[in-house]
């Protein structure tokens, strides 16, 4: 009975249907690969690391070295030789990833939304110059800026500080933001704007009490995805950084030294950088969303 019944569903599958579910699957697989392996390899003992064949489900997990890590635990690379795990550096880096992440997305959204106001409402001459030339900036490699922003954070005196870094963030940051919250913005009937200034408020009083809450979805979805390549950043924070003001992706590059690479480590590193930022992403999904979907639309 049960047989018959799977058949007749089956037939009723389209072959349509059955290849986007299909293609689904196969890009949900090759989407959480690499997560998987960072998880395998971050509980994987050091010998089953360089096994060959290699080792798909480690055969005897371990919690070492995110303890190394989290807590003030001595991690045992071999029957010979005993590390001391960074673990109070690794906290440092992220409550500093925390930090320069945070104030650089709250820096980005206040002065992007701003200026994304501007270009969204005022005509001014030079209004498409001003809002493709940023964009057109970015065309450059990192690389190229890095010697121009060292020595401008160097004369500022700047160097392996926080202020330094939440310097340079919004620099290649607050073009995203300004591009994202003029489109939102567009999608806002002006109306409504209208509306509040024949009531008595100013300009910028229908921002900040009509446009601003309309814009929820709008300011979490760019905040999220602002925080997130903040948190990610690597080149800058290597240069500009030494030693107190290192974030978390420069204190996961540690593990590697003159004397090799401890993979297990900076897959347990890895592992632990990524846990906040998947958090974040899931309890503001629907945020997240509805930010991106609705400024996509023009109104």
């Amino acid at each position: 009975m049960m047989g018959a019944r799977s058949r007749r569903i089956w037939h009723r599958i389209k072959p349509q249907t059955f290849l986007v579910y299909l293609g689904a699957l196969l890009l949900l697989l090759w989407t959480l690969a690499p997560a998987y392996w960072l998880l395998a390899s971050a509980i994987s003992p050091s010998h089953e690391l360089v096994a060959y064949p290699p080792h798909w489900f480690p055969d005897n997990p371990t919690l070492e070295r995110l303890q190394a890590i989290i807590g003030s635990k001595m991690l045992r690379a071999s029957s010979m030789q005993t590390m001391a795990a960074p673990a109070a550096f690794f906290r440092r880096a992220i409550l500093n990833s925390a930090i320069v992440a945070s104030t650089t997305t709250l820096l980005c959204l206040g002065l992007g939304s701003l200026a994304g106001y501007a270009f969204a409402r005022l005509r001014f001459p030079g209004r498409g110059f001003l809002l493709i030339l940023p964009l057109a900036l970015q065309m450059l490699p990192p690389i190229a800026l890095v010697i121009p922003l060292y020595s401008l954070v160097q004369a500022l005196g700047l160097i392996d500080t926080l202020a330094g870094l939440i310097l340079v963030y919004p620099s290649f940051l607050l073009v995203y933001v300004v591009w994202v919250m003029t489109g939102y913005f567009q999608n806002i009937p002006e109306e409504l704007e209208d509306a509040a200034r024949v009531d008595g408020c100013s300009r910028l009083g229908a921002f900040f009490r009509i446009v601003v809450p309309l814009s929820t979805p709008a300011f979490f979805s760019t905040g999220l995805l602002t925080f997130l390549l903040a948190w990610d950043e690597f080149l800058y924070a290597l240069v500009l950084t030494s030693a107190r003001a290192k974030t978390l992706p420069v204190a996961v590059g540690e593990f590697s030294t003159q004397f090799g690479i401890d993979y297990g480590m900076m897959m347990a590193g890895g592992l632990l950088a990524s846990v906040p930022p998947v958090i974040i992403a899931l309890l503001f999904q629907p945020l997240l969303v509805r930010g991106l979907t609705t400024g996509s639309i023009k109104g």
